[in-house]
């Protein structure tokens, strides 16, 4: 896996002034010509109480005194913190307060690019780069929300049925290349990671689009999403 200051080096070759506090990290950078707020963890974090509030006092701070500035969240996260502590302390709403702060963010104007370098896990990937406007990942990323055996534990669907409807249906299957046909990352980037964030920038001119379901039509990874939810939209209306 590639360490965040290799990613910071690649993605800004002009410089940054990013800085780490533990395992998170923020600070600015100029995307080409355009001046870029990051966010992100590192080393396979877990997001307890602490570390949620602490990304979500940086949106805060971000819409406060950068308005519009793009944000880019750098993700590496094993998912929510599994302690007595945070959960007696109601983690679920420290999460959701993560998730609602990103979403002012993305409805007052900032243009939010997600991409996963490290792992992707759980709640600590839905309560970030999944909200973005576009998520992407580096190929050797892991990416996945909910592996098997706990999918079995849920759904009652035995283990080895799963396995065999991962075999043809991305939903089913963790893997970056599966979240890439179901629509949830974009793409991939290699190479030029830093010609490819700025172009990532230029594709999303509208913050709070969501085309998701269509790349996920369009890639056969979740062929029914878009056509559904057009017709609760068309029905409800």
């Amino acid at each position: 896996m590639m360490t965040p200051e290799v990613l910071f080096d690649r993605l800004f070759p002009q410089g940054h002034d990013i800085s780490s506090e533990g395992l998170f990290f923020a600070g600015t950078a100029k995307a080409g010509s355009q001046p870029v707020s990051v966010i992100g963890t590192r080393e396979k974090a877990h997001i307890g109480i602490d570390l949620a509030m602490r990304m979500a006092s940086e949106v805060i701070r971000i819409m406060k005194e950068r308005p519009g500035s793009p944000i880019l969240l750098l993700v590496d996260t094993a998912g929510q913190k599994m302690s007595r502590r945070d959960e007696l302390l109601g983690l679920n709403g420290y999460i959701a307060h993560l998730a609602k702060c990103i979403d002012v963010a993305r409805r007052r104007g900032h243009k939010i690019i997600g991409l996963v370098y490290g792992e992707a896990v759980s709640a600590g990937f839905l309560s970030s780069s999944l909200l973005a406007d576009a998520c992407y990942a580096l190929p050797e990323a892991e990416v996945r929300v909910m592996n098997l055996p706990a999918m079995s534990r849920v759904t009652k669907i035995p283990v080895e049925r799963l396995e065999e409807l991962s075999k043809d249906s991305a939903v089913f299957a963790p893997g970056v290349a599966n979240y890439v046909a179901m629509g949830a990352v974009r793409e991939t980037w290699n190479g030029d990671l830093a010609s490819a964030l700025v172009k990532a920038l230029e594709e999303n001119p509208d913050p709070g689009s969501d085309t998701r379901r269509n790349y996920g039509e369009e890639r056969k990874g979740r062929t029914l999403a878009r056509s559904v939810s057009h017709r609760v939209r068309h029905d409800a209306a």
